[in-house]
């Protein structure tokens, strides 16, 4: 029986550019801290002009008004709980320089994000891949039935979802 813990690379051995499987999720994280301050930076800049900017207009104004709630009533515990949604992961550190979340309370709540986002993240898809890399060497056919059925599972998810967010409107059969 393979076990999970071989899944992942050794943890001192060299892993990308010579560098250790550690010291490359330490950069990393690193990497999601710096760009969350510049998200908070930009969002700061923007102020009002975030909802006429291209990212704005995309996001949409409802949503963003949407994300503005959450941090008004959370504060920076809002910023340490948008690592674990997707959509505020991207919005709401822009929203919260734009409503201009104390600097100090959002530093440290994105680092706790980033310190517990992103390991759970890089180890558990460092083994899924590593994972399916051992699985191909000893079965292509079975690493390809595998990858087959995480598309079409993402695909069904996708499409389930999309029906059932639409408006009764969009839903009317046309005529």
């Amino acid at each position: 029986m393979l076990l999970a813990t071989s899944a992942v690379p050794e943890p001192t051995a060299p892993y990308w550019l010579a560098l250790p499987y550690w010291l490359v999720g330490a950069i990393l994280i690193l990497a999601l801290f710096a760009a969350f301050q510049v998200y908070y930076w930009v969002g700061r800049r923007l102020g009002e002009r975030l909802y006429e900017s291209r990212i704005g207009v995309k996001v949409g104004r409802e949503r963003i008004a949407k994300v503005e709630q959450v941090v008004e009533k959370w504060g920076a515990l809002a910023v340490y709980g948008c690592f674990w949604v997707p959509v505020l992961r991207h919005t709401l550190p822009w929203v919260a320089g734009a409503l201009r979340v104390s600097y100090p309370w959002y530093v440290v709540a994105s680092a706790l994000g980033c310190l517990t986002w992103a390991p759970m993240w890089w180890f558990g898809l460092s083994a899924v891949v590593w994972g399916w890399l051992q699985l191909a060497a000893r079965s292509p056919v079975a690493a390809a039935s595998v990858a087959l059925l995480a598309i079409a599972a993402v695909a069904w998810f996708t499409v389930h979802r999309r029906r059932r967010n639409r408006t009764p409107e969009q839903q009317a059969p046309a005529q």
